[in-house]
């Protein structure tokens, strides 16, 4: 009976920029359509907590009487990005989940963003972890990507 290949992907985020690594483990010969390691990239524009704050919230009238008060943002809005780009993310994995094209998932993301993507992450994808690890290796090349997340998961680089 022939052992079966491992399905991999690997999600490599931080507040404002996502990489899904697919295909890991690949070598040439593989029997496999999607080929060597390939990339979904997502990135939010990276904003300045001031420059989102820019402009005041506005005032509002108090129930009672004329008197006008400040009011407060009701939300981080950096994190509230964050959160959407994890949810952008979240869709992808689950679509490529249920084609079949992973049954393993390695998360390499920042600390903050690793607890918010705990929090979110569906029952049906939390199964399918099998690496977690606090890192940010948004910005690394495509290649030297593969290779790091390989090693790390003592996979076949790709190539060989």
């Amino acid at each position: 009976m022939p052992i079966e290949k491992r399905r991999i992907w690997a999600l490599v985020m931080n507040s404002t920029h996502a990489r899904i690594v697919r295909s890991l483990g690949w070598r040439p010969g593989d029997d496999d359509e999607n080929g060597p390691p390939a990339e979904i990239d997502r990135q939010i524009e990276a904003k300045q907590l001031r420059d989102v704050m820019a402009d005041r919230p506005g005032r509002s009238f108090a129930s009672v009487g004329s008197r006008r008060s400040a009011m407060e943002y009701g939300s981080d809005p950096l994190a509230e990005e964050t959160r959407g780009l994890i949810r952008e993310v979240i869709e992808l994995l689950e679509k490529g989940h249920r084609k079949g094209a992973f049954r393993e998932l390695a998360v390499y993301a920042e600390p903050q963003v690793l607890g918010e993507l705990r929090k979110m992450l569906p029952k049906t994808l939390q199964d399918s972890v099998v690496r977690e690890a606090t890192a940010n290796y948004a910005n690394l090349a495509p290649q030297d990507l593969a290779a790091k997340i390989s090693a790390d998961l003592k996979l076949a680089p790709a190539g060989r």
